[in-house]
C-alpha cells in the first residue's frame, strides 16, 4: 500500500512537471525591431462603386424569332504565352557594339605604342612556342592559360584601335611568358 502511494506520488510529480512544460523552451514576444516599421497606418479602405443606371436605349431592341438560330457567340481565343523561343529571337535591328574610350596618341607616341606592343606580343608568342610541347605543372598551365588571354585581348584592342590598352595587354603577357620559361 505504501509502495502504491508512492508510486501514485511519483507519477503526479512527472505529470505536473511535464503539464507544466520546461522553463528553457518559454516563448516570449520578440521586442520591436528597427528594421519592421511599426503598424502605424491603418489598412487602405475599400471603395464602392455605385453602378449607373443604365438609361434607356432609344429604340427597342431587335428581337429575333425563335425560328431563327441563334449565332453562337464567338469566344475569344486566350493570348498564349511567349515561348521563349520567341523572347529570344534575334531582333530586326543589331545592336551595336559599346563604344570603346581610347586616349588619344599623339603621332610619335602611337607609333612607340605600336612597336612596343608589337614586339611583347612576338615575344610573349615565341616563349608560349616553347613552352608547346613540353609536359607542364598545373601553375605553369595555369599560366599558359593567363598568357593566351592577355595576348587574345590584345589583339582585340589593337583591332579597336585602343593601343595604350594593347601595349598593356602586350606588356603582362610578356612578363608572364618569361616567367613561365624560366619556370620550365
Amino acid at each position: 500500500m505504501k509502495l502504491r502511494r508512492n508510486i501514485l506520488v511519483a507519477l503526479l510529480c512527472l505529470a505536473a512537471a511535464g503539464l507544466c512544460g520546461c522553463r528553457r523552451n518559454i516563448v516570449r514576444a520578440a521586442p520591436p525591431s528597427v528594421t519592421t516599421p511599426p503598424d502605424t497606418e491603418p489598412f487602405p479602405q475599400p471603395t464602392v462603386v455605385n453602378p449607373q443606371p443604365a438609361a434607356a436605349p432609344a429604340e427597342p431592341p431587335d428581337i429575333k424569332s425563335p425560328a431563327e438560330p441563334v449565332p453562337a457567340v464567338a469566344e475569344q481565343p486566350r493570348p498564349r504565352p511567349p515561348v521563349e523561343a520567341e523572347v529570344a529571337a534575334p531582333k530586326a535591328e543589331p545592336e551595336p557594339e559599346p563604344v570603346q574610350i581610347a586616349p588619344q596618341l599623339s603621332a610619335k607616341d602611337q607609333a612607340a605604342a605600336v612597336r612596343t606592343t608589337t614586339d611583347d606580343i612576338r615575344v610573349a608568342e615565341r616563349n608560349l612556342q616553347v613552352a608547346y610541347g613540353r609536359q607542364l605543372s598545373a601553375s605553369q598551365n595555369d599560366l599558359v592559360g593567363k598568357i593566351a588571354g592577355f595576348l587574345a585581348q590584345a589583339h582585340e584592342a589593337i583591332r579597336t584601335g585602343d593601343w595604350v590598352r594593347a601595349q598593356n595587354l602586350a606588356q603582362k603577357a610578356q612578363v608572364l611568358s618569361v616567367e613561365l620559361v624560366k619556370s620550365l
